[in-house]
């Protein structure tokens, strides 16, 4: 028996989603199907919104409600220390430590030549460019300890080396993980003993 279109179109959007197979999909979609009218339009309005409330930061590349975001825009923020981060789940990750008062750097990805996601494809220029451009002492490179956050860290500290100190993240974190998964203990002992790349 075929679902009708509407239900069907629901799952085939919902299995876009990353991990999200055409089984969970129809799951989903049966379960909104058996909500109320009042909770399916306060969902479609969160949806709607999330494009129409939300802006890119021009200093750190985040996604923020304003440019610039809150942290950049704080005058209390230590301006010498820059903290590299994948995304902005990342950057959330960190910040909810609350052990590290600098700013921060988003990278929009790590390098990955399966996928083919090069250095050019990141914001790797724009990183550079925040460098030349302001006080910054140290950069922190806080990118999972993956195939990939290896081969990012390793470019980047090639590439600026001797520009600036380079640190990263203390190793506290597991192999293979993912920032945005760990918690926050690990995550501020992590961000505590960090080390210099020479």
């Amino acid at each position: 028996m075929k679902y009708p279109q509407a239900l069907q179109n629901l799952i085939d959007r919902l299995a876009i989603l990353p991990s999200v197979g055409q089984k969970t999909a129809e799951r989903y979609a049966f379960h909104l199907l058996n909500q109320s009218e009042e909770r399916l339009e306060a969902l479609a309005t969160a949806i709607k919104e999330l494009k129409q409330k939300t802006t890119v930061c021009h200093s750190c590349l985040t996604i923020s409600e304003t440019s610039p975001c809150a942290i950049c825009a704080d005058a209390n923020r230590n301006r010498s220390s820059l903290c590299v981060v994948e995304n902005s789940q990342d950057l959330n990750a960190i910040e909810s430590t609350k052990q590290f008062n600098g700013l921060y750097f988003v990278l929009g990805g790590l390098i990955n030549t399966i996928e083919d996601v090069g250095p050019e494809t990141l914001n790797i220029n724009k990183l550079i460019k925040r460098i030349q451009a302001e006080e910054i002492k140290e950069l922190i490179l806080a990118l999972n300890f993956t195939l990939e956050g290896e081969t990012t860290a390793l470019y980047l500290g090639k590439i600026l080396k001797n520009r600036i100190k380079i640190t990263r993240l203390a190793k506290g974190l597991p192999a293979g993980s993912d920032l945005e998964y760990a918690d926050e203990t690990t995550l501020s002992s992590a961000l505590k003993f960090r080390n210099e790349i020479k």
